[in-house]
Formats: structure tokens, sequence, C-alpha cells
């Protein structure tokens, strides 16, 4: 009896009968994910450690995800608190190479376009609550709306101070967003240009002085200090990884922030960003609502983008390249590859790298800056 007793113990503790349909769902949009990395190699860095964590976090019995699970312990002190996104942004801070933008300045009017999709979407969230029934807060619907500036960091960093109970959700969509730039992003800025647009070829941009770029990140901070402190976190961690860089005497540091520092918090945030995949917390109408909100953020801060370089193609005397205004999203550097691929489609001699860099690292900042006003707003 005993040992019949302990077989069917044994039978319960095994994933065979444990697994739910649910989790079965996640752990195959989880392989999914994992597919889209390996095999179209999109955003690889963050798709790969998501999509793992997302097949762990749905193992049945381990709880690897719960309280006690080595996931949900990493969670608890680097995604609940908002330390991750602080730490990935003195890395990208680091990486990142302001000369773009400081060389053509009017560029980052692009980045601010880009970051309407934000506020248009708050509504969209008060409107699901009021006419769908669905239970989201104001402080809800400012959460959701960052998804749009397509910054994964900042998303965290936002959610997890106005509504920690839907920074997994958040999270998972802002970065699956991210890494989609390649197949979202082509069919907007195909619909909202022409082809002879996307084959303006742009002037090249002037050299940037060592003194410019020094003084950039502590000209922005001071701003950002002076007019919305709310923001200083996130501008703040973002600034003094540039500083390291652009200084020119702390390379170990440099390196240091580019290198080892920034892909262990990326393998750990990946990870824990996947776990909230599991079947039980993700697999609700509001998570849906989130994601289609998410969707529909990013496109309208794609297109706010378009239409605005477009405008300032007609009033400009140097040629502007419309589709550089899709950049404007905070997804660095792959929207600004993606600008870069269509318009070399159009025509194979435009390079728009260079000149898409300028409001992609300008939609780095304003989405930062947008949070801020969030928080300021909603706190």
């Amino acid at each position: 009896m005993n040992f019949a007793r302990s077989v069917a113990s044994l039978w319960e503790s095994t994933g065979i009968i444990a697994f739910t349909g649910g989790q079965l769902a996640m752990i195959a949009v989880s392989l999914v994910l994992i597919y889209l990395a390996v095999e179209k190699n999109f955003e690889p860095l963050l798709l790969l450690p998501i999509g793992f964590g997302g097949i762990l976090a749905n193992i049945p019995v381990a709880a690897i995800s719960g309280p006690e699970g080595f996931l949900g312990m990493i969670s608890m002190v680097g995604l609940d608190t908002g330390i991750f996104p602080l730490l990935i942004f003195m890395g990208v801070g680091a990486m990142t190479d302001f000369g773009p933008l400081i060389a053509n300045p009017r560029t980052a009017l692009l980045g601010a376009a880009a970051q309407f999709g934000i506020f248009a979407t708050v509504l969209g969230a008060v409107a699901l609550s009021v006419y769908a029934g669905m239970d989201f807060t104001l402080q809800d619907a400012a959460s959701i709306g960052i998804i749009g500036g397509a910054d994964g960091p900042t998303a965290i960093f936002l959610s997890s101070r106005l509504s920690p109970h839907l920074v997994g959700a958040i999270a998972v969509a802002a970065y699956s967003y991210m890494a989609l730039v390649p197949i979202i992003q082509p069919p907007i800025m195909k619909a909202l240009t022409t082809p002879e647009q996307r084959k303006i070829v742009m002037k090249q941009l002037r050299d940037v002085s060592r003194a410019e770029r020094i003084l950039f990140p502590i000209i922005t901070l001071g701003l950002c200090i002076i007019l919305l402190p709310t923001a200083t976190p996130l501008i703040g961690a973002l600034m003094f990884g540039n500083l390291v860089k652009e200084s020119g005497v702390a390379d170990r540091l440099s390196k240091t922030l580019q290198s080892s520092f920034i892909d262990t918090v990326t393998i750990l945030l990946g990870l824990v960003v996947g776990s909230k995949l599991e079947a039980g917390v993700f697999l609700r109408v509001e998570t849906l609502g989130i994601v289609v909100l998410g969707l529909v953020a990013f496109a309208i801060g794609t297109a706010t983008g378009l239409i605005l370089a477009q405008i300032m193609n007609k009033v400009s005397k140097s040629p502007i390249n419309p589709l550089i205004g899709a950049a404007g999203v905070s997804a660095v550097p792959m929207a600004a590859r993606v600008v870069n691929k269509v318009g070399l489609e159009s025509n194979p001699r435009n390079f728009l790298m260079m000149h898409a860099m300028g409001p992609n690292v300008a939609g780095v900042i304003g989405s930062a800056v947008a949070a801020g006003v969030l928080l300021a707003v909603f706190m």
C-alpha cells in the first residue's frame, strides 16, 4: 500500500500530469519568441532570454517564477523595485552616440513627435476601462501608454511605480514590440510616404567636437533637474553612462558599462521579463488589452514621427527624408536600422543610418521625459 501511494505521489509530481492547457500555450508562445531570435535574428539579445524565461515560468510544480523561485527572487530585487531599468540606462548611455543629434538638433522634434503615441494610448486605456469593462485606473493607463515609446526600461521603471501589478504584462509587450520593429514599422512607413520621398538623399552631418559631446550630457541633465526632476533617475543614469564614454578618461568604466555590465543586467532582465509569461498571470483579458493598446501606441508614435518629418521637409531649406521620423521611437538602434533598410530599398545610394540615429537617440530622451511627466501627474 505504501509503495502504491509513493508511486501515485511520484506520478502526480511529474510534468506529464501537472501541465495545464494554458502552460502549454505559453510555452508555445515562448518557443515562437526563441524561433524569431534564432532564425529571424529579431533582437536575439532580448527575445532569447525572454523566450527561455517564459518556458521556465510555465514548468509545473517547480514554481521557478514564484516568490521562492530563483526568477521570482530576481524579479523582486530588480524588476519590482525598478533598479534594472536604471542599470540598463547606464549601459545604454555608454553605448550611445549623441553626435547625430548634436549635429542636427532639429531631429529632436521627431523624437518628441513619436511620443504622441504614449499620451494617445493613455486615453485609449481610459476608454477601455469605461466602455469595455476593463479595470484600468489612471495610473494603469499611464503605465500602459508608455509602451508606445518602444523603450522597455522606461516602461518597467514607470509601471513599477504607478502600477506594480501590471509590470509583467507591460514589460513583455514593450520588449516584444521593440524586437518586432522590423515587422511592424515598414508597412506604416511605406503607407505614409511616397516612393519619391523615400528616395530623398540627405546632406552629410557635420563633425561634432569633443567639447560638445562632453557638455551635452551635463547640459541635458541640468535642464532635466530644473524642468522635470521626476525624470532625473532615468535621464541621470543615461547621461552618466554617456559622460563616462565621452570624457575619454575612464576607458575601463566605459568598456565595462558597454559590455559585461549591461550584458549581465540584460540576461537577468530578459529572463525575469520572460517569467511574466506565466499562464496564470498572462492569460487574462486585461493583458490582451495591454498588448493591443501597446501595438496601437507604437503605431501612432511611428506615424506621428513620419508626419512631422514630412512637414519639416516641406519647410526646410535642406532636404529631409521623411523616413527618419519613424526612428523617433526609442527602439535603439533597431528603428534606425529599419529606416536605413527601407531607404536603401528605394535608393541603393541612400544611407540614412546616421541621420536616423538623431531622432532615435532623441526618442530615448523623449520617452524618459514622457515618463517623468506621467509620474509628476499621476504619482
